[in-house]
Parts: C-alpha cells; sequence; structure tokens
C-alpha cells in the first residue's frame, strides 16, 4: 500500500493540499509498517484538479491523508479509487502510523 500526504518543508501536513509545498508518498511493508518515503517538490504547473489524482493512481498511492482540502478534490480522488481522511494535523510518518493503527478515520 502507498499513502501519500501533503508536507511542508519541516515534513508536517501542509494545512491546505491544494497550495502544498511537497509531498510525500509513503510505502507501507507487508506487516503494516512505513517501508520507504520519498518527498517531492510540488510539480510547476501543479493543478490538482487536472493531474494530481491521475497521477498519485498510477504511482499506486491508496490513501490520502490531508489537512484542508475540498469535497470536489476528495471526489475526484475517489474516482482514481483513493480515500481521502481529512483534518490530520502534525507530521506525517506520526499520522500514517496512526492510519495503520487505525486511529484516524475518514
Amino acid at each position: 500500500m502507498k499513502i501519500a500526504l501533503p508536507v511542508n518543508v519541516n515534513y508536517q501536513i501542509d494545512r491546505n493540499f491544494e497550495d502544498c509545498e511537497y509531498y510525500q508518498i509513503i510505502t507501507i511493508n507487508d506487516r503494516n509498517e512505513p517501508l520507504f518515503v520519498e518527498t517531492t517538490d510540488t510539480p510547476i504547473g501543479f493543478d490538482v484538479n487536472t493531474n494530481m489524482a491521475e497521477n498519485l493512481e498510477k504511482e499506486g498511492v491508496e490513501v490520502v491523508l490531508a489537512g484542508n482540502i475540498s469535497t470536489c478534490t476528495i471526489d475526484l480522488f475517489a474516482k482514481y479509487g483513493i480515500k481521502v481522511v481529512r483534518n490530520c494535523e502534525g507530521y506525517a510518518i506520526e499520522l500514517v502510523k496512526l492510519f495503520l493503527a487505525g486511529k484516524l478515520k475518514r
């Protein structure tokens, strides 16, 4: 499984998904533990409404953990089979661990 998160320079969840500085894709191993973290600059010309969901789906992302994210964007991710958990706050890796433990709900 892969989980994507919009993050700032301190690897905390960015408050607004649509304006994030970076995003991380965290690969989860068979023991349900974070295995690999890839941090990527948000691409120039980034438009969440036209290419982000499709790109994340191509990378194998199944879940997005986000802070503030619009309903329109959540619906867009759903079209690509990506679940969204919103209103998250804190460090990305800690949020992933909480999600894997079942402590973050949609």
